[in-house]
C-alpha cells in the first residue's frame, strides 16, 4: 500500500509515527507504554495485566466500561490491549468518518481511567479465566518454562495464577502512576493524514492529561546462558512430544543479517516444500513445523518447534542435522533461494494490502529499540541476500554455544538426553 512515514517528536516528550495513506478509509491507532511486568515485583507479576484489562474500562467520561465499549463501537471499531513482559499497547481501528471521536475515546480511557474496584473484581476473574486457557497451550507452557530456564524474565501460566491474589487495586494505581507519562509513551498511526488532519491529531495527543515524566523506560538486560540439562516437562495425559530447540547469539544481528536469518525460516520450515518441513512431510513424520528468529536487547535468539510421536522424533531430528548442516557448509541450490525470495516478497506485498497491516509493519522494531523500519526497501533487502551471507548467518548462530531443548509430553529424561546428544553436535 501506497504510503509515506515520518516520526514526530511532540513538547510533552511523546514519540510516533505517522504512517500517511492517502485515500485510506480507516484509520489506526496504537499506543505503547514501558510499563510490563519487567518492572514490578515478580510475587505481584500480574499487576499490568490486570491495569491492561482495567484501563478499557470506566472512564471520567463514561464511567461504566460496557458502556464505554457501547459508544466505542457502535459505528463497527474495534480495540483491545495487550500486555507483555516489556510494554502494554492500547489500539483501535475505525472507519475513516469517525476517527476523531474514537482518538477522543481512546486518549480519554488512557489519561482518566477510574479504576474501578467492582470493574476490579470483575477483570480478575476475566484475568484468571485467559491465564487457564492459556495454560492449556502446549507451546506456550513450553516456551515460557525454556525462556525462565535460559535466563529472561518469564513466568509460566500456572505460576502467575497462583500468585494473583497478591494484587491489590492500589497496586494497579500505583503501577499506572509509575508508568504512563508522556516521555514513556510511543504510538504509530496509520491513515488519511493531510496536513490539515494531521495537525488536529497531534495537537490532541500532546494535549493528553498526563504526566510528563523524565524518559523512556529502558529494556532490561537479560543475557541467555547454557543449560547443562535440556528441559522435560513430564506429561502422561499428551500423547505426543512437544520440543522446541534454540539457540542463541550473545548480540544482536544487523538489519541484513536478521533479514537473511528470515529467509531461513522460510527456506527450512515455513511451507510444504521448504527443506525440514517438506522432506519430513514427504516421510510421514509430522503435520507442522515452524520456526523463527526474536531479537532481545542483548541478543538473537533462533527457534524450532513441533509436535511429533516419539517414534518419529529422532528421525526428525536426523533431518533437522542435516538440513542446517547443508546450509552452514554451503550445501545450497541457489534456484531454491531465489524461490524462497519470491515467497518472502510475495507474502510481504500480501501484509501491505490494509493501512493496519502496512502501520503495524513498523511498530514492532519502533517500539522495541526506536528504529523504524524502511518499508519501501524491504524487497530490495530480501533480492539482495547472497549465499555467503546466508553461510555467514547460519553459522553465527551457533558460535556462541548457548542453546537449550526442551520437551514436553509422555515422554523421558533418558529419551531427552538421547535427544540432546544427537542435536548436540550442531555446536560442537
Amino acid at each position: 500500500m501506497k504510503h509515506k512515514v515520518s516520526e514526530v517528536k511532540l513538547k510533552n516528550g511523546a514519540r510516533g509515527l505517522i504512517v500517511n495513506v492517502p485515500d485510506a478509509l480507516v484509520m489506526t491507532f496504537d499506543f505503547n507504554f514501558r510499563a510490563g511486568e519487567y518492572l514490578v515485583d515478580p510475587k505481584k507479576w500480574e499487576i499490568p495485566h490486570l491495569m491492561e484489562h482495567v484501563l478499557l474500562g470506566a472512564n471520567e467520561l463514561i464511567p461504566r466500561a460496557r458502556d464505554f465499549h457501547a459508544e466505542l463501537e457502535k459505528n463497527g471499531a474495534y480495540s483491545n490491549a495487550s500486555t507483555g513482559v516489556y510494554d502494554i499497547d492500547y489500539e483501535a481501528e475505525c472507519a475513516d468518518f469517525e476517527w476523531e471521536r474514537i482518538l477522543d475515546l481512546l486518549l480519554i480511557s488512557i489519561s482518566k481511567p477510574l479504576f474501578l474496584e467492582n470493574e476490579f473484581k470483575s477483570e480478575f476473574g476475566n484475568v484468571q479465566e485467559e491465564l487457564k486457557a492459556r495454560s492449556n497451550n502446549h507451546f506456550r507452557k513450553l516456551s515460557l518454562r525454556m525462556r525462565q530456564e535460559v535466563g529472561f524474565i518469564s513466568k509460566t501460566d500456572e505460576d502467575r495464577l497462583k500468585i494473583m491474589d497478591n494484587v491489590k487495586l492500589e497496586d494497579i494505581k500505583e503501577h499506572y502512576t509509575k508508568t504512563h507519562l508522556t516521555s514513556n509513551m510511543r504510538f504509530v498511526i496509520g491513515g488519511n493524514l493531510g496536513s490539515d488532519r494531521l495537525t488536529k491529531l497531534l495537537d490532541k495527543i500532546e494535549a493528553i492529561n498526563l504526566p510528563r515524566g523524565v524518559s523512556r523506560f529502558k529494556l532490561p538486560n537479560e543475557v541467555p546462558k547454557r543449560i547443562q540439562t535440556p528441559l522435560l516437562i513430564e506429561d502422561r495425559s499428551v500423547n505426543n512430544i512437544y520440543f522446541y530447540i534454540d539457540t542463541f547469539l550473545k548480540h544482536q544481528l544487523a538489519e541484513h543479517q536478521n533479514d537473511t536469518l528470515n529467509l531461513l525460516n522460510t527456506y527450512l520450515t515455513e511451507t510444504l516444500y521448504s527443506k525440514i518441513l517438506g522432506t519430513a512431510r514427504e516421510r510421514g513424520l509430522l503435520y507442522d513445523m515452524s520456526s523463527g528468529n526474536y531479537l532481545s536487547k542483548l541478543s538473537t535468539n533462533w527457534w524450532f518447534g513441533a509436535q511429533v510421536s516419539e517414534n518419529n522424533i529422532s528421525e526428525l531430528f536426523d533431518i533437522f542435522i542435516s538440513e542446517i548442516s547443508k546450509v552452514r557448509r554451503g550445501d545450497i541450490n541457489l534456484d531454491d533461494i531465489e524461490s524462497t525470495k519470491q515467497y518472502i516478497i510475495g507474502r510481504f506485498q500480501r501484509s501491505a494490502q490494509t493501512v493496519f497491516g502496512t502501520a503495524n509493519g513498523y511498530s514492532y522494531r519502533y517500539f522495541f529499540d526506536g528504529v523504524i523500519d524502511n518499508y519501501s526497501r524491504y524487497p530490495n533487502r530480501i533480492k539482495a541476500i547472497t549465499k555467503d551471507l546466508i553461510i555467514e548467518v547460519a553459522n553465527l548462530m551457533f558460535t556462541d554455544k548457548v542453546w537449550i531443548l526442551g520437551l514436553l509430553g509422555n515422554t523421558s529424561r533418558e529419551k531427552i538426553n538421547e535427544l540432546e546428544n544427537q542435536i548436540s553436535v550442531l555446536w560442537r
